[in-house]
């Protein structure tokens, strides 16, 4: 569990470190942090895959995997129908949601 708090911290902290250097080589840092946070979400959904497998039966770990099924499903929706605004606002908070959510849970365990 250790190593997964550690892979945690790391890809939450990725991006903000990544930014912090935009002082110094400017705003092409700004778009690899933003960047960066793909390979957050990858991290954090490989951690939850693992967590899941691990403890099938856990509830929040179940959550959140249906959280992450649910946006991809809406995002796949969104891009059939056209990108509605409404939808795609409604999709913009919901990975920084789920980071969140799944950080809560490894830092509980």
């Amino acid at each position: 569990m250790k190593i997964i708090k550690k892979i945690n911290t790391f890809a939450i902290a990725l991006p903000f470190t990544i930014f912090l250097t935009a002082i110094i080589f400017g705003e092409g840092a700004v778009m690899l942090a933003l960047l960066s946070t793909m390979l957050t979400g990858f991290l954090q959904f490989s951690i939850g895959v693992k967590m899941l497998v691990e403890n099938p039966k856990d509830q929040s770990l179940q959550i959140y995997m249906t959280g992450v099924a649910f946006f991809f499903g809406l995002w796949f929706i969104n891009n059939l129908i056209g990108y509605n605004n409404t939808l795609t606002f409604t999709l913009f908070p919901m990975p920084i949601i789920l980071a969140i959510y799944l950080s809560i849970i490894v830092y509980k365990k």
